[in-house]
C-alpha cells in the first residue's frame, strides 16, 4: 500500500478533455442499454453497479485512506436488512430505504471505527474479518429472528416505474441504480480532491508527518470507516430491492472476499475502478462455472492470476496507460 500509481490523477481537480469524452460516452451507452438487452442481462448489469458501489466504498477505506478491511459483508448485509424491513414491516417507500440504511451503517460504521484506532494492518483486517464471520449467525440468532425472517430470510417486491413511465421494472431499478451510481462517485471524487480527502491521503502515506501537520489521525479514521459504510448499506439497500430477497447466507465471509478482490482487481485507489470490479465479482465467476462445473473454483484462481499477472495495477490502470498512449500519439501526429 505504499505505492499508488493512479493516485496522482485521481485527485486532479478536472478531468482532462480524453477522460471527459470517455466518461460522455460511456454515460451514453448505458443510458441506451436497457434498450438494447434482454431484462436478465439488464438485471445482472444494475447487481454489477450496486457491487461497484460497494467496492468504492471499500476503496475510500483501504485504497485511500490505507485501513484494511476484511468485513465489508457486515456493512452490506446491513444495509440490505434495513431495507428490506422497512419495506416489509412498515410498507415504506423502497426510496426512503436508501438514505436510512446509508445513516444505520454510518453509525455503526464510525462507531466500529472508534474502537479500531488502536489497530492497523492485518490486526485491523483480523478484526473486521470477525465482524464479517460473525454477521450471518447474528442475523440467523432467536432475539432477531421476528425481524431478520431467520434463515428463511425477507422477500420484498420488486417496485415498478413511478410516473406512469414507460418502462419495466427492470428497466426502472436499473436506471435508478445507474443515478445513484453517478450521484455517489460524484461525491467520491469530490471528497478525495477536497481538503478532506488530502487529509485522507496523507494519513494513508505517512501518519507520522500528517500528525506533525495538525491532522487529526484519529477523527479522519473514524469518519472515512463510516463514509465507507455508509457507501456499502446504500449498495446492500439496492441490492435488496434489485434482487427482492434477503438472507444470512447471502453475506458470508466469502462475500467479503469478493469485494476485496474486486477492489484490487479494479484498482486500488481508483474510484472508476470500482465499477470494472464490479464487473468482474459478478460476471467471472459466473464465467469459472460455465467452463467447469466441477472446477469452477480452479478456473476462477487460474482467471484471476492472470487478471493480476496481465494488469497488475487493476482495469482501471490499464485503461489509463492506453487512453494515455493514445492521447500521446494523436499529439505527435498533429
Amino acid at each position: 500500500m505504499a505505492e499508488h500509481r493512479f493516485i496522482p490523477s485521481g485527485l486532479r481537480a478536472r478531468l482532462t478533455q480524453p477522460q471527459m469524452l470517455l466518461t460522455i460516452g460511456a454515460l451514453v451507452i448505458a443510458a441506451a442499454l436497457p434498450f438494447a438487452v434482454k431484462n436478465f442481462v439488464l438485471f445482472q448489469l444494475t447487481l454489477a453497479m450496486v457491487y461497484g458501489i460497494a467496492i468504492l466504498g471499500l476503496n475510500l477505506l483501504t485504497g485511500f485512506n490505507g485501513q484494511f478491511s476484511l468485513g465489508h459483508s457486515a456493512f452490506f448485509a446491513l444495509g440490505a436488512y434495513t431495507a428490506a424491513i422497512m419495506m416489509d414491516r412498515f410498507g415504506i417507500a423502497y426510496y426512503w430505504t436508501l438514505p436510512a440504511a446509508g445513516v444505520a451503517c454510518l453509525v455503526f460504521g464510525f462507531l466500529f471505527g472508534l474502537p479500531a484506532l488502536r489497530l492497523q494492518g492485518i490486526y485491523l483486517a483480523l478484526a473486521t474479518f470477525s465482524l464479517g464471520v460473525a454477521t450471518p449467525q447474528i442475523l440467523k440468532s432467536g432475539p432477531l429472528e421476528a425481524w431478520t425472517g431467520g434463515v428463511q430470510g425477507i422477500v420484498i417486491l420488486k417496485p415498478d416505474a413511478p410516473f406512469g413511465l414507460p418502462l419495466s421494472s427492470d428497466q426502472w431499478l436499473y436506471y435508478l441504480t445507474l443515478a445513484v451510481v453517478v450521484l455517489m462517485f460524484c461525491c467520491a471524487a469530490n471528497l478525495i480532491n477536497s481538503r478532506t480527502g488530502r487529509a485522507i491521503v496523507a494519513i494513508r502515506d505517512n501518519p507520522i508527518a500528517a500528525r506533525a501537520m495538525g491532522i487529526d489521525i484519529s477523527r479522519y479514521k473514524s469518519l472515512t470507516f463510516g463514509v465507507s459504510a455508509f457507501y456499502t448499506g446504500v449498495a446492500g439497500a439496492l441490492g435488496a430491492i434489485v434482487i427482492q430477497f434477503v438472507a444470512p447466507d447471502s453475506f458470508t465471509f466469502a462475500f467479503a472476499i469478493a469485494l476485496f478482490v474486486g477492489l484490487v482487481v479494479g484498482g486500488v485507489g481508483s474510484i472508476p475502478g470500482a465499477l470494472f470490479g464490479g464487473l468482474f465479482v459478478l460476471f467471472v465467476p459466473n464465467i469459472a462455472e460455465h467452463v467447469s462445473k466441477g472446477l469452477a473454483g480452479a478456473v476462477y484462481g487460474v482467471i484471476l492470476i492472470l487478471v493480476i499477472y496481465l494488469m497488475p495495477s487493476g482495469a482501471a490502470g490499464l485503461v489509463e496507460l492506453i487512453v494515455g498512449k493514445l492521447v500521446r500519439k494523436t499529439a505527435r501526429q498533429n
